[in-house]
């Protein structure tokens, strides 16, 4: 239902500190000043969608985005509707599933390593650098993580 093109564009969440979660799209190209758009989510097929309680506004006042705190996403799925009104016309919905390992609708950015160490000795002019992998909502193979090490002489 709804006019063609007047549903959101461009949508994608962004994962943060393990458990914050900031979702955004653009407004429809179509869209009047006065639309404005409801975004619900759930974790599983069985539950009811919830409503954002913090929305992030354009200079016109429409939803164009909303803060999450203490997301988990135990079963790595995720369910999203975009809804909208306007007083002109009926807005297309957008609904979206995602799974979190493979869809890149969902992005996370990580926590540096934790316990970060070094130990240089002189006398075999080396040094040993340990850490433990970053704290992350959903991933729990730490061979999924690539690291890149750095050194610059001071």
């Amino acid at each position: 239902a709804g006019m063609n093109g007047t549903a959101i564009e461009n949508f994608v969440c962004v994962i943060f500190n393990v458990s914050f979660m900031n979702c955004t799209w653009h407004v429809s190209r179509t869209a009047s000043e006065d639309t404005q758009y409801f975004l619900y989510w759930k974790t599983s097929k069985k539950e009811d969608f919830t409503g954002c309680q913090s929305y992030i506004k354009d200079n016109y006042g429409r939803h164009t985005g909303c803060r999450f705190q203490n997301v988990t996403i135990e079963n790595k799925r995720a369910y999203f509707l975009v809804n909208g009104s306007t007083s002109g016309q009926s807005i297309q919905s957008y609904k979206k599933m995602i799974i979190l390992i493979s869809d890149y609708i969902v992005i996370e950015k990580l926590t540096p390593p934790l316990n970060v160490t070094v130990n240089c000795t002189e006398a075999s002019h080396s040094c040993e650098i340990r850490w433990q992998p970053p704290r992350t909502s959903h991933v729990k193979r730490h061979a999924c993580f690539k690291y890149q090490i750095v050194i610059e002489n001071k």
